[in-house]
Order: structure tokens, then C-alpha cells, then sequence
């Protein structure tokens, strides 16, 4: 076992902060238990996407939708596992776990609210009890069983997203990221992410009204064992090879506050359904979810892209999942900077940023051909790799190891989707509220004494959440007489984060201001001042089994082509200054001081 303090770097200020290092090797024992927290941080996450979106799918509640759901949780984890080890082994070798982005729910529920995707009554029912196949006269006039009914709308989530997902997969072999991000920043990431949480507003409430009684008190049990217990320290059992089994004292109830909320109010909504408290028709029942989901879910399911069938492309599916993929990719680059100060490595490099986003694009390519969803870093796997000071990249890929093979026990998924509404509903509350608050936290980095900056923020939260919610209202009100155009409209306006996204880019890069007002400078500098203090070179991101080719330095994934970037920027042939785009916006914050401040020149 490769250790910290037996690495020969004793005292250091690595060793010191971690227990293990990026490029340190737990015993495998370690590893699974480490690894395994990791995957009940994000399984519950993860398995909610079939409950969110199964019945806008047409996956009704019977035995055929009961599979239907257990399947492509199944699919889900096994994607997960698999796009995480690409992640921490090809891409930007930082322990990041990868899973099911939410920035893809309100597209595809806006793709799935056309007049053709609308899920129809049933038209006739064939045979008894368990045996029944229930038959449906589908929008596009065939009559279809409920298997046929949800893969088709399935096909269509797939193949427009698998498309979009080419774009980040170029965008990372271009190199774009760099050039992306001088034109994106604090006010146009803080409204698009603020919008992932406000559009599904509604969702949640509906969830939530299921019960109100036990959606609230699954919300108080999150935000009291989140919040106002996070401090309380929980000694539990763990193993370390000199040590042997010892009690260490964690933060218990925070790590663990969402499925130590969901248990609560799942518990209580079984002891009502069992003590008759609930009425036989309230959807807070645990009887009225498919209680044979786990009997009828397989022992081993293995999804292959299409699996469904042949995917299919819409216009509007493909530019509302590109608006998905596009915040996906300014949300990695954000942890990427978080989890290399947590891990103590220097700020990646434009060409790790290249990698991880290429990396990323080929897993959620992987992703929407087999399970129908996108893939990007999970911010409260990082939460968790600072509490417990394990940054091993081992560990994160023995955890994506374990999501894969719980994948293939589909019986496994089957259990995550008999959670109650209610219950959902507020968990949904306090985690939607977040992700709303931390795009949000973005403008810690502007000057938000500036009326432009304040017209900004408002006008694209105000217009794109209330665009959206007036084009759900009144699905049908644009006629081009071109179907696909009205299709597609129709998606892009329903989407708020695409509307947001693109009036606060459209504004903040117009409207007269400087960078310093913009809040660039001390984004970009913030983000470059997270880590690196610790290492003196960028060895910990290289591939370990791949030789220097003289064609790397014209590939942007590649540190050789970072090396001949910086050369010209600096005008020599040899450096390791920092981030090149970094120093460009310097030169020019530079010349905004010395008297240049011509608001044409801050951008």
C-alpha cells in the first residue's frame, strides 16, 4: 500500500492535508469501502431520473412501466461506472465521479411536452392479471403495446442527445474551452445554472403535493441533519493497514443527510400505508408503486446502445440538448478547478480542460445511446473527497467499478424506484434549491453595485424562466407552417436555461463594462489561485502509457500543444507560466488601469 507518509515526501504539506494522495494506492479492501460511499452519495440521484421522467415517458405505473424503469436505472448506474473510470484513467486523472447531469431535465421534458410525444389512453386491453398487454393508439397512429410506447420517445431523447453530444466531444479536441471561456463567465454561468433549479419549480411541487405532510418532513429531516447537525461528529468504524480497525469521528449525518432523510420518510410512509393512515387511492402509499418491480426486474441486464431500437433526431431535441451539453461542459471546467484544490494539484492546464471535456462528450455520447441521458461531474462526490481527505485515484475508479456491476444486477435498480412521490418531493426541495443557489454564488465574483450587471442577472433569470413557463402554458401557440420549425422553437423557448443562458451571454458581452465590473479577472484569477501551491510540475495529470509524438503539439489534449500556445504567447519557446487565456486577460486588465478604459476594450 502506497501512502502518503511512505511516499518519501514526509512533512509535506500534502501529506499533512490528506490521508491519501491523487497518485496514492489504498489497499484494495480500502478501496471498496471508500469506493462504495462514493456510490451511495450519488445512487439515489442517479435512480430519481426514471422516477422524474418515467411518466412523461409513458412509462405508466404497471408492470410494463415498472420494468421499463428498472432497466434504465440499471442502464444509468452501469454508464455511470463506466464514464467515471474513463474520467480518473484517459481524461483529466482527477478523482471526479461522473453521473447523470440534471442541466438535461428540462430539455427533455420540453421535448417530451410536444403534441407528439403526448402519452395517450388506453385503447384496449388483451387477456388478464398479469398476462394483460394493455394497447395504445399512439400520436403518430399506430397501435402500439406500452414497451413500444415508451421506447419510441426514448429513440428520440437518445439520438438527439447522442448528436448533441458530438459538439462537446469537437469542442474538446478544438481546443475550444479556452476560447469558449473568454466569452462566458460569472454573469452568464450564474443565471443558466440558477435556471436548472427554478424550471423544475413546478415538478417538484407537483411531486411534493402527492402529500404535503410527509414531503415536508423529508425536507426537515434534510435540512436538519444537513445544516443545523453538520457539525456533530459520529465515530465509525475503519480500517488502516497499520491501525487495523479503529473509530474515527465523521461528519456522519451531513455525508449522509439525503439518505438518511429519504429512509425517514420512506419509513413513515410505509407504517401509514400498512396502518391504513393513507386512503387506498394517495400516491404517498408504498402499495401504490410497483411493489413486484424487484420480483420482476431480471438478475442481469446488460443495456448496448440502442437497445431501444434505432435512435432518432429531432431538430428541437438536438439544439435543446446542445443548450444541455453546453452548461454541462461550463459546470465540469468549474470542478475540475474545485477538485484539483481539494486534491492539491496544480490548476489543470487548458490541455487537461480539453481532455476531461473530450472524455466527458465521448461518455455522454455512451450515455444517450445506451441509457437515454447526458454525464458530467458530480459536485457532491467532491464534497465528499474533502471530508474524508481520500483524493486516491484508485478509489474513485473502484467506485465506478462498483457502480457498473451494480448496473448489471438490475434487481439492484428496481428498489430506488419505489421510492414515494412525496418523499421525492422533498428531497427534491432542498437539492434543487441548491443547485439554484450555488449558480448563484457565481456573482460572488461581480460587482453587483453596477446597474448593468443588475439588468443582466434580472432580465435573463426573469425572461428565461417566465418564456418557458408561458410556452408550457400554451404549447400549441406557434404556427410557422413548417412543423419541424415549430417543433423546434417550441423546444427552445420552452428550455430556460437556453433562454437564460443566451440573453445573459448576449448582454454581458455587448453592454458597455469592463472585465473587472464583468467579474472576469477574479474569476479567472480565482480559479487559477485553487490549487498548485503543493506540486511544482503537472506530472500528476500525464497519461502514464503514452509516449511524446511530435503530432501532439498540434492536438489541444496534449500538454506539448500547451507548451507551443505559451511559447507564442510569451513569446519564447520554452515556459510554464501559467494558463495562457489567464495572462491574456491580465495584459488587457492591465491596460484598462493604465488609462485605456474605453468599455469596447473590456471585452
Amino acid at each position: 500500500m502506497k501512502h502518503s507518509e511512505e511516499n518519501g515526501a514526509v512533512g509535506t504539506p500534502q501529506t499533512k492535508k490528506l490521508l491519501y494522495g491523487l497518485n496514492d494506492s489504498p489497499s484494495l479492501p480500502e478501496c471498496v469501502w471508500l469506493g462504495l460511499q462514493h456510490c451511495f452519495l450519488s445512487a439515489s440521484a442517479i435512480a430519481f431520473v426514471p422516477v422524474l421522467l418515467g411518466s412523461g415517458m409513458c412509462m405508466f405505473d404497471n408492470e410494463v412501466g415498472a420494468v421499463a424503469k428498472t432497466e434504465w436505472t440499471s442502464s444509468l448506474f452501469l454508464i455511470t461506472g463506466i464514464v467515471t473510470i474513463l474520467q480518473c484513467t484517459l481524461g483529466t486523472r482527477l478523482p471526479i465521479f461522473q453521473g447523470t447531469t440534471y442541466t438535461i431535465f428540462a430539455p427533455v421534458l420540453a421535448v417530451l411536452s410536444l403534441p407528439h410525444n403526448q402519452c395517450p389512453e388506453v385503447l384496449e386491453v388483451l387477456g388478464n392479471g398479469s398476462s394483460a398487454v394493455h394497447l395504445y393508439n399512439d400520436t403518430d397512429g399506430q397501435i402500439v403495446d406500452g414497451v413500444e410506447l415508451w421506447q419510441r420517445r426514448m429513440r428520440e431523447i437518445q439520438g438527439s442527445l447522442a448528436a448533441a453530444s458530438l459538439l462537446e466531444v469537437a469542442i474538446g479536441l478544438s481546443g475550444a474551452t479556452t476560447l469558449l471561456m473568454r466569452y462566458i463567465g460569472p454573469l452568464t454561468i450564474a443565471p443558466a445554472v440558477a435556471l436548472i433549479g427554478f424550471d423544475l419549480c413546478s415538478m417538484v411541487m407537483e411531486q411534493s403535493s402527492a402529500n404535503w405532510a410527509i414531503s415536508m418532513i423529508t425536507l426537515v429531516v434534510l435540512t436538519v441533519f444537513s445544516q443545523y447537525l453538520k457539525k456533530i461528529s459520529i465515530p465509525i468504524p475503519t480500517f488502516r493497514r497499520k491501525q487495523k480497525f479503529r473509530w474515527k469521528e465523521t461528519n456522519f449525518l451531513e455525508m449522509f443527510s439525503v439518505l438518511l432523510a429519504t429512509a425517514v420518510g420512506w419509513t413513515l410512509c410505509h407504517i401509514f400505508t400498512v396502518t391504513e393512515v393513507f386512503a387506498s387511492d394517495s400516491e404517498a402509499r408504498t402499495d401504490m408503486q410497483s411493489s413486484s418491480s424487484v420480483s420482476l426486474a431480471p438478475w442481469f441486464y446488460v443495456p448496448y446502445p440502442g437497445h431501444s431500437g434505432l435512435p432518432t433526431i429531432s431538430a428541437g431535441g438536438f439544439i435543446a440538448m446542445a443548450a444541455a451539453v453546453f452548461a454541462g461542459i461550463a459546470e465540469s471546467i468549474g470542478d475540475y478547478h474545485a477538485c484539483a484544490n481539494i486534491v492539491d494539484a496544480p490548476p489543470p492546464p487548458p490541455h487537461i480542460v480539453a481532455r476531461g471535456i473530450t472524455v466527458e462528450g465521448v461518455g455522454c455520447v455512451l450515455a444517450g445511446l445506451m441509457s437515454g441521458s447526458g454525464s458530467t461531474s458530480f459536485s457532491n462526490n467532491l464534497a465528499a473527497t474533502a471530508i474524508t481527505r481520500v483524493a486516491s485515484r484508485r478509489v474513485m475508479i473502484v467506485a465506478g467499478v462498483l457502480m457498473a456491476i451494480c448496473g448489471i444486477f438490475a434487481k439492484f435498480g428496481a428498489i430506488f424506484i419505489m421510492i414515494p412521490k412525496p418523499v421525492l418531493g422533498g428531497l427534491f426541495l432542498g437539492t434543487f434549491a441548491m443547485i439554484s443557489a450555488i449558480g448563484l454564488s457565481t456573482l460572488q465574483f461581480v460587482d453587483m453595485t453596477k446597474s448593468r450587471n443588475q439588468y443582466v442577472i434580472g432580465l435573463s433569470i426573469f425572461f428565461g424562466l417566465g418564456m418557458s413557463q408561458w410556452m408550457k402554458s400554451n404549447p400549441n401557440v406557434i404556427h410557422t407552417g413548417v412543423a419541424v420549425l415549430d417543433d423546434t422553437l417550441s423546444v427552445i423557448l420552452k428550455t430556460a436555461i437556453l433562454v437564460g443562458g443566451v440573453c445573459a451571454a448576449l448582454l454581458d458581452n455587448t453592454l458597455p463594462g469592463t472585465l473587472e465590473e464583468r467579474g472576469m479577472i477574479k474569476w479567472k484569477k480565482g480559479n487559477n489561485k485553487l490549487g498548485g501551491a503543493q506540486c511544482l510540475d503537472e506530472s500528476c495529470y500525464d497519461l502514464p502509457f503514452l509516449k511524446r509524438f511530435r503530432f501532439m503539439k498540434y492536438i489541444p489534449i496534449f500538454a506539448e500543444y500547451d507548451k507551443r500556445i505559451r511559447a507564442k504567447v510569451n513569446g519564447s519557446k520554452e515556459t510554464t507560466g501559467d494558463n495562457y487565456s489567464t495572462t491574456e486577460l491580465d495584459k488587457i486588465y492591465v491596460k484598462e488601469k493604465s488609462g485605456n478604459n474605453n468599455p469596447a476594450n473590456g471585452r
